[in-house]
């Protein structure tokens, strides 16, 4: 009996339509557990369990290699090491949209980028607007960034009344200003550079390049060149989570056993004798062992890597960088409200504007093309959530104001983000709740008639 006929035909847009869903659903629960930490870290940070529960994030730990030794806190090794496959995860889900998703098509794909450009730039620039010439002005790489899992999450409040293209529009803005927030981080806030640290991370992708051409499959090796890539980036000088995206654009998205190929080695296997085989290298035993491989490689390393590493990032990844960096002792807070209110504008008020204005250039220079059954209303409110800058506006913020000044960048962060959580949710749910009367007027319109 071939149980395959109980289920409805498989369709080649199930390829990418499953893992978008799937993409989506864990980052919604991500939400979730993310906002738990940070409540969790904000209360703790306010108790009487304050000075130690900060301290703890600053313990240093060693990683030795011979002569050559690494030493951070824990908070920076989950800021700069773990977030790493945070980013390793974003580009891999960017490129799975743009290889096998809807992003395939380049004017849909310029269009959430224009509308991303639109939301770094404009916030930025709101930003220096009200910080020019004071202490605090290198700050404005924090206002650029969207916070995926949030708006995922935000999104996901209102459950299937959200159409499709707001979620896939909204989650392509927030990967590629990902992207582009930590090109920021690398060129903008790295220290000085060492040319021979970065030389040494470009021979490790170029091995990385090599060993794909020569058909090497064994991840553990990957692994490893990829983690002299990050080394060598936190010695240069360029922030090394910039090795998570480059690793991951440079992925295949293609699988090595195509499916004619995996159903030729499973027939073999089909016909595998009965008994016991305990013996020997024979043909069967081969068989079996080559069908292991096919059925392996018949996922591409994209969507193995992603399938495996992406509950971690989300669950174990995120969750400890809230816990170790949304910690704000307000009682000890000596508070810069100008630099608050300049990161909370840029948020609330410089990313949908961003967003909107960038998109309606892209297609009124034709260089992008909005997609039907996106509205401009639906869009205008979906760009409300593109503030929400929670887990990559901690991360620049600490990379980019001194310490009298963290604290008050934090505060804009948390405002901004609210607000924009809070307005973008009441506005969508007005749209949608609108859209909806409309629908059953229609309807009844129409049985009348």
């Amino acid at each position: 009996m071939n149980h395959g006929l109980g289920h409805l035909p498989h369709e080649p847009v199930h390829r990418f339509s499953k893992p978008f869903v799937r993409f989506l659903r864990i980052e919604a629960l991500a939400a979730v557990v993310l906002l738990l930490c940070a409540a969790v870290a904000l209360a703790t940070s306010n108790s009487p369990w304050s000075v130690p529960y900060m301290a703890f994030w600053e313990t240093p730990i060693t990683i030795g290699f011979g002569d050559v030794e690494f030493s951070h806190s824990i908070k920076r090794w989950i800021n700069d090491g773990a977030m790493t496959l945070f980013f390793f995860v974003v580009a891999l889900e960017m490129k799975r949209e743009m290889v096998l998703g809807e992003l395939r098509n380049l004017r849909i794909t310029l269009f959430s980028m224009a509308a991303a450009l639109g939301g770094m730039v404009v916030p930025a620039l709101v930003f220096l607007s009200m910080e020019r010439g004071q202490s605090a002005g290198n700050g404005w790489g924090i206002v650029m960034a969207t916070d995926t899992a949030f708006v995922i999450g935000s999104l996901a409040v209102l459950g299937a009344r959200i159409p499709r293209t707001l979620r896939l529009f909204l989650l392509s803005v927030a990967i590629f200003d990902d992207v582009g927030a930590i090109m920021v981080i690398a060129l903008g806030y790295g220290s000085h550079v060492d040319w021979t640290a970065i030389a040494w991370a470009a021979g490790a992708l170029v091995a990385i390049v090599a060993m794909g051409r020569l058909g090497i499959r064994n991840v553990a090796v990957y692994f490893a060149f990829g983690g002299m890539a990050w080394f060598s980036l936190d010695v240069s000088g360029i922030h090394p989570t910039l090795a998570g995206v480059v690793l991951g654009l440079m992925t295949p998205a293609r699988s090595w056993v195509s499916d004619n190929r995996l159903h030729a080695i499973l027939d073999k296997v089909v016909a595998y004798p009965r008994g016991e085989h305990w013996s020997g290298d024979t043909m069967d035993r081969k068989d079996l062992r080559r069908a292991g491989v096919a059925a392996r490689e018949a996922l591409s390393p994209l969507e193995r890597l992603e399938i495996t590493l992406h509950p971690w990032v989300a669950f174990a990844v995120l969750p400890l960088f809230a816990l170790a960096n949304a910690g704000l002792p307000l009682s000890t807070t000596a508070v810069d409200w100008r630099l608050a209110t300049a990161v909370t504008l840029g948020l609330f008020c410089g990313k949908p504007i961003g967003v909107v204005l960038f998109s309606y250039l892209a297609t009124r220079l034709r260089v992008g093309i909005r997609p039907k059954e996106l509205s401009w209303s639906l869009l205008a409110g979906g760009a409300l959530l593109t503030g929400i800058g929670f887990t990559m506006a901690l991360l620049i913020a600490e990379l980019a104001l001194d310490a009298e000044h963290l604290d008050s960048g934090k505060i804009g962060i948390l405002c901004g983000s609210v607000l924009s959580a809070a307005c973008g949710l009441a506005v969508l749910r007005w749209l949608t709740s609108l859209h909806q009367r409309r629908k059953t007027a229609n309807a009844s319109s129409a049985r009348s008639e």
